[in-house]
């Protein structure tokens, strides 16, 4: 088995010497590549090659962003289309960062010593799973996009953060964005097939659940959502303090269902049409795309394997 290890040596929770015992463990069961990235998107154009040139595996060790940038490349040449899991090398994931959504989402260790001996007994019992994605435009995602607040969140978060993030980084600026929005409140018209369409203020996109974790704590947005599903929508049409307050409680509670006059939700979607009346933050997996006025989410079933 042909391999490459994908390290974010930026990332929270990575360090030479994990990365040594991790490249050391893989490299006894397969011809192994290591590769530290050192710019953004380094990690996308490593994954690319790699399935260019027909590998068998490609392994991130990274966080969030890290793993959102090797799926990019690996898919760079599928067209978006369904069932391509078998034409692209099988993922591998190693967390290293300060929220690993995607390899806790799939039940994998967020120790990296207890997550590469997981990844070991799955390459030698050649164990995995095909999961579905997010397409956004053209950009994949893992596990959650959205325009509007989280967005701004991602943004501010982006703008300081270092080796030290952490859930007091992102609970000071969720606060901070809610009270100044740094691009105002555009309003979000949503269209949903068969359904008219609605205006809202933030929209949250979940291609499963969690739909976060604040620290130890899973944020739960649409709890019947899965890699196994389509898409989630979450989505308020207003940001009074009362009814924000409201679904924070019941986003971390065990069951997190949510109600609310001022709510927008449903599960398994096949698509998502977004609109901003004005360009408003976009995220995908955590991290800052850009700005956009419009986004059209699919779902798209079985678009990886990955190793677990």
């Amino acid at each position: 088995m042909r391999a490459v290890l994908v390290v974010n040596p930026q990332a929270t929770a990575t360090t030479p010497g994990g990365r040594d015992v991790l490249a050391h463990a893989l490299a006894s069961q397969v011809k192994l590549d290591v590769v530290e990235t050192d710019y953004r998107g380094h990690a996308m154009a490593v994954a690319r090659a790699a399935a260019r040139d027909g590998l068998d595996l490609v392994v991130a060790h990274g966080g969030d962003g890290t793993v959102n940038e090797v799926v990019n490349g690996l898919l760079a040449d599928t067209g978006g289309a369904p069932g391509r899991f078998d034409s692209v090398p099988m993922l591998g994931v190693v967390p290293g960062g300060s929220a690993n959504v995607f390899a806790r989402a799939l039940g994998l260790p967020r120790d990296p010593v207890e997550a590469t001996h997981r990844l070991l007994h799955a390459i030698e019992d050649r164990s995995s799973r095909q999961v579905g994605l997010g397409l956004a435009d053209d950009r994949w995602f893992t596990f959650n996009a959205g325009m509007g607040w989280d967005a701004d969140v991602v943004a501010g978060v982006d703008r300081r953060r270092g080796k030290r993030t952490g859930p007091s980084l992102y609970l000071r600026t969720a606060v901070a964005c809610y009270l100044r929005p740094p691009l105002g409140r555009p309003r979000l018209t949503v269209r949903l097939p068969g359904a008219e369409p609605a205006e809202v203020l933030t929209a949250f996109v979940s291609n499963t659940d969690p739909w976060s974790y604040l620290g130890a704590r899973p944020v739960h947005l649409n709890t019947e959502c899965s890699f196994d599903t389509g898409l989630g929508l979450f989505a308020l049409r207003g940001l009074g303090l009362p009814s924000v307050l409201r679904h924070v409680r019941q986003a971390l509670r065990v069951r997190g269902r949510h109600r609310g006059r001022h709510l927008l939700r449903h599960d398994d979607l096949p698509i998502i049409g977004i609109v901003a009346e004005e360009p408003v933050n976009f995220q995908v997996d955590g991290d800052l795309v850009g700005q956009r006025t419009r986004v059209e989410f699919r779902s798209v079933p079985r678009a990886l394997t990955v190793a677990v």
